[in-house]
């Protein structure tokens, strides 16, 4: 019964949001409220009640704590103050033009063509992701190209999915949370670098597949668009208000730039946790800006809506996860997904893993798939004869790789479609197909060089 719940949750949750019958933060708190509800009739959580009996209402109150324990809230509260905080300082970098010449740079060197601009979109996003960091990543790349993507025309949901499937794919990297707990699960976690190295073609095609996509979509806009008769106006400031006028910055340009350039070393060099990191830095472009105290209230006010906006679905996220792992819905899940896999299939495990991995983003976290039914998976693979280091590998293809920047279950997704301006719901549905294709070239790829053998 607690996999049914959990499968209905998901599920409720995934058709409401794509459906936009409720809000992603409504959907996020509500349906997982009244099926964890459920759940408590079915939880024996009392260890002194004779066996099988159930204390609905202890259950019931034990709620509060799953949502607000180390599963649920506890595990975003220092994203969410990240989000906070990043808004705050991309914004005032942005209200004081520090992007403007950046871009009008850009355009200059790409032209307004959606093509080159989907590509060094892709490109951009392949570098940043060195670090494994979605976050970092979809900090650094999207406030500085939404302003592009409008100017020229282009959906902001363009944006959301070349810089989503770039990040996924080099999320497969061995220093990638995924691939790591993937060796760790499987017993290999001394060298996560021998574990990855047989899907390195299978990586290699499937960036350039991400190019190949991105070049897609961006032909897709271009035909769309027609031809573009931009607007380097849009960086001109004379199209901007009086009032917004008044808040550039200009001979504060490269001290701007530096804060950037400063900002981002921190994130991937300091140590520091990225919410410390911009906490400190949005002090300083605060400072250095609008030093004067009304105007820097002015500039919190400015963007309060969109950071109290992104916080709430980050926090209503925390409540999804709590009551789904405290409840035991995603461990049931798990263990029906095993059970109901015939015998008969063992030796092509691998195989089915790959093709289930990126779906599986939207259903499991990864901790929940990597410790929990992935050592499963293997071990049954074992007695067929099968690697389970295969297993693994063909379970990093798509298992919150690909899959992360679509899951509901992945903060950094609110991240990425809170920094573009973009509905959840449409950026899966234009996102899920590139990702799920991204997935299946690799696969067949590991395939045909021995990465995942049949």
């Amino acid at each position: 019964m607690l996999a049914f719940l959990g499968f209905l949750t998901v599920a409720l949750m995934l058709l409401l949001i794509i459906t936009k019958r409720l809000t992603p933060t409504v959907a996020l708190i509500a349906v997982p409220l009244v099926t964890g509800a459920a759940a408590c009739a079915f939880l024996v959580t009392n260890p002194e009640a004779a066996p099988g009996q159930v204390d609905f209402w202890a259950n019931i109150k034990s709620l509060g704590g799953m949502i607000t324990g180390a599963g649920g809230i506890g595990s975003v509260a220092a994203t969410g103050v990240m989000f906070l905080f990043s808004i705050l300082f991309f914004g005032i970098l942005t209200d004081a033009g520090a992007f403007r010449p950046i871009i009008r740079g850009i355009i200059h060197a790409m032209g307004t063509n959606p093509i080159l601009i989907t590509l060094g979109t892709a490109l951009l996003a392949m570098c940043v992701h060195l670090d494994g960091s979605g976050a970092v990543t979809f900090l650094i790349c999207v406030p500085p190209l939404v302003p592009l993507y409008d100017a020229v025309g282009m959906k902001r949901t363009t944006l959301a999915s070349t810089v989503a499937m770039a990040a996924g794919t080099m999320n497969i990297l061995p220093w990638g949370g995924p691939t790591i707990r993937a060796a760790t699960a499987l017993g290999m976690g001394e060298d996560p670098v021998g574990f990855f190295l047989p899907v390195l073609p299978a990586v290699l095609a499937g960036l350039g597949g991400v190019l190949g996509f991105a070049a897609l979509l961006g032909l897709w806009e271009k035909r769309r668009i027609g031809k573009v008769a931009l607007s380097a106006a849009g960086y001109q400031e004379e199209s901007l208000t009086p009032e917004e006028q008044a808040l550039l910055r200009p001979k504060l340009f490269w001290v701007n730039i530096g804060l950037i350039v400063l900002a981002i070393a921190s994130l991937l060099f300091s140590g520091f946790a990225p919410a410390v990191v911009f906490m400190v830095f949005y002090v300083l472009a605060t400072v250095i800006n609008y030093p004067n105290v009304a105007q820097s209230k002015a500039r919190v006010d400015a963007h309060a809506q969109s950071a109290m906006m992104m916080c709430s679905v980050l926090f209503a996220a925390g409540c999804f996860c709590g009551i789904m792992k405290g409840s035991g819905m995603i461990d049931a899940m798990a263990s029906s997904l095993v059970s109901v896999m015939p015998a008969s299939l063992g030796r092509f495990f691998p195989v089915i893993t790959g093709i289930i991995s990126m779906p599986s983003s939207l259903a499991f976290d990864p901790d929940s798939f990597y410790y929990g039914v992935l050592p499963i998976l293997g071990e049954t693979a074992k007695g067929f004869g099968v690697d389970p280091a295969a297993v693994g590998r063909a379970a990093i293809l798509g298992q919150m790789t690909t899959g992360f920047p679509i899951s509901p279950l992945s903060p950094a997704t609110f991240l990425l479609v809170g920094l573009a301006g973009v509905d959840l719901g449409e950026h899966q549905k234009r996102t899920i197909p590139f990702a799920f294709g991204l997935t299946l070239v690799m696969l067949a790829v590991a395939v045909a060089t021995g990465g995942v053998p049949l």
